[in-house]
Parts: C-alpha cells; structure tokens; sequence
C-alpha cells in the first residue's frame, strides 16, 4: 500500500474523526471564524478540502453560503453524506469522494472560499497542506479567500518533568540509569504532549510565517532557523517545544483575529506540542545563552513526513539577535545602549514639546 493510500485510509477510523470533533478549542474556533463572517459566506461558493465528517462543510451552509464542494478522499465520505442529509443541507452541499488533486468541477467552476483543516502535528505532519494548495490553484478565485489564511510555527526550550522526575525517587529508589535510557530512546523521535507554561525555558521565536494566498509547495520542503535565546529561569535544558498558530481572515479594521492557537498558553487541543528531546539534560542557569540551529525537512520516500533535527550550538560562535536576552557581556552592553538611546529619544521628545507650547503661548 503506497504512503497516499495508507494516509486516507486511517481516516476511516471513527475515532480519529471523535478526537478531533470533541477538540473544543478546534471545532469552535472554525465555526466561530465561519459565523462571525457570514456576510463573507453569504451566497458564495465554498470548496471543503478533506472534509471528513463534514462539519465544516454544515458551518459554511448554516452562515449561508450558496454551494459547498465538500471534497474526502477517504470513505468517510459516505458519513458525511449522511451527516449533510441529517442537517437538510443536500441542496447546498455536494460530497466529492475523490482526491482534490483529481476533483473537476462543473464547467471549470471557480469557488470563493476554500475552508480546510489541514494541519498535523508540529503544523506540516501529514502534508495535507499540500492539497490545500493545489486546491487554491485550481479552483480559487483570484479575489478568493483562505480560511484559515495564514500559520506559524513557534519553537522554545524547555524542560519536560512529567516525563522525567519521577525517576529521581520512585517509590523510594533511584532509577537514573532507567532515565538515561529512556532519554536516549525517546530522542530517536518527536513526542507529542500537553506540557505547562512553566515548563518553557525562554520566549518563543518564529520558525515560519506560512500565507496560504501565495505559499508554494516547494517553499515547504525544507524550513530552518538558527537562534540564541536567554534562559528566563533556572531549570533543565531537556528539548525544544513546537506548535503553531492558524489565523482567520479579517474583514473590518474593528475585528480583532480569529486564532487557532496550541501554544502552551492556550487552552489543550488534540495537536498538543511537539517536543524534541535531548539524549542528554543539562541544568541552566536564568539569562544563559541557548544557541541551537532547528531543520524540518520532507522525507524523501514519504512526502507526508518530516525530519526534524537539532544541532546545539556554541552561542559565543554564532550570532546574537538583537536585543539579546542573555548575560553575554555583548548583549548586555547592546541592551544598555539601546535603553539609553530609547531615553535619550523620550528627552529630546519631551524639549521639542515643551518648545512647541513655549512658542504657542507666546503667540497667543
């Protein structure tokens, strides 16, 4: 079975589909960005890519839009044809049991809005964005939008006591050894889990800003980035941790954003976070440099997977940004000059205002 057959076939099962329809934070927030913009719906033509059991599909429908293709590759089709029955949609929405990159539609018909839930585990696992984009060639217009239109990818160090501490006394006897172990093996491959806010060892950095209106498949192939990042506490340096964003589009100035959020900080969503482990822990002390260079790149025999690899590196041989939270002595001279610059700027601020007033009441 080629890794495309393999892929829509675990859809089939139902308990996948039950995890992520009872993902509050997941299902509301679609139907959230959907109903919230109802006149962006409103007697349009929307395209479903890998629909599943069709929900967002009946969220498009009930905020009024015109026609939805609701496109599954999977047999899971045939629930939602059942489930679009069951909500009196059968006009509105047309299920397409096919693979988008093979779907034509009537008279080479355009949509307005493609919706999707495409996103993996660390964002791009499973590579469904793939279809999402050959999806916008295909059929989208060029006024059309994306929902969501935008998803980044965050990454921080960390540590990871649940999985971890217990080992130090448990039931009265030391199991390091066992710990070290289980560090070496868990490091061959990402976990997913739900870690806590405090368990972050230093702020977040940008990995990727993807913009689904103009991203190309090829530009996902391959992402890097090489960071320094201060410690905010003392703690141990045990992995880094990965999750991603999604945001909606905006169509007033006096609307906030619509995000899809499995940050940390966010409420727990099936996705998680991702989190490479290190082989090896190392106690950090607050404002210590941690330099690190993070790759993902697309698997070569299955296009649906990544590899992703850390290299730590010596932060006194690679590039700080700037500002720097860390104590290198460089970095807190920057600090000082752009604190004294910023004051200096408050002051001259501040004169200029005071000559303006003098000059307005001499005038009057």
């Amino acid at each position: 079975m080629d890794s495309n057959q393999d892929y829509f076939t675990s859809y089939e099962d139902l308990e996948i589909h039950r995890l992520m329809l009872e993902d509050f934070n997941r299902t509301e927030t679609y139907r959230k960005a959907i109903h919230e913009h109802k006149e962006c719906f409103k007697n349009k033509i929307v395209m479903d890519v890998g629909c599943g059991t069709g929900i967002l599909s009946v969220f498009c429908a009930q905020a009024g839009a015109k026609k939805v293709y609701a496109v599954e590759a999977s047999n899971i089709a045939n629930i939602a044809k059942e489930v679009v029955k069951e909500n009196k949609f059968e006009e509105v929405i047309e299920v397409i049991q096919n693979e988008v990159e093979n779907v034509v539609l009537p008279n080479n018909e355009k949509v307005d809005i493609i919706v999707s839930e495409w996103m993996g585990f660390y964002l791009l696992h499973e590579g469904m964005l793939d279809s999402v984009l050959v999806a916008r060639d295909k059929f989208l217009k060029e006024d059309g939008q994306m929902f969501p239109e935008s998803a980044s990818i965050y990454v921080a160090p960390c540590s990871v006591p649940s999985l971890y501490n217990q080992w130090d006394n448990f039931h009265g006897v030391s199991m390091l050894t066992f710990a070290k172990l289980l560090r070496m093996e868990r490091s061959k491959k990402p976990e997913v889990m739900q870690i806590q806010p405090e368990d972050l060892l230093g702020t977040e950095i940008l990995l990727a800003c993807i913009n689904l209106k103009d991203v190309q498949i090829s530009e996902l192939d391959s992402l890097e980035i090489q960071h320094v990042v201060g410690v905010n506490k003392t703690g141990k340096y045990q992995g880094l941790c990965l999750w991603f964003d999604c945001t909606f589009p905006v169509f007033s100035d006096s609307c906030d954003p619509i995000v899809l959020s499995t940050s940390p900080h966010s409420p727990q969503t099936h996705w998680k976070q991702t989190i490479i482990l290190f082989p090896e822990e190392r106690e950090v002390e607050e404002s210590e440099p941690l330099a690190f260079k993070l790759s993902m790149s697309r698997d070569i025999v299955n296009n649906r997977r990544y590899n992703l690899e850390v290299v730590i590196l010596d932060p006194d041989t690679v590039d700080h940004p700037i500002p720097c939270s860390c104590d290198m002595s460089k970095c807190i001279l920057i600090k000082m000059l752009m604190l004294q610059h910023a004051a200096q700027n408050v002051d001259e601020k501040t004169t200029t205002e005071e000559i303006l007033e003098d000059e307005v009441i001499d005038d009057s």
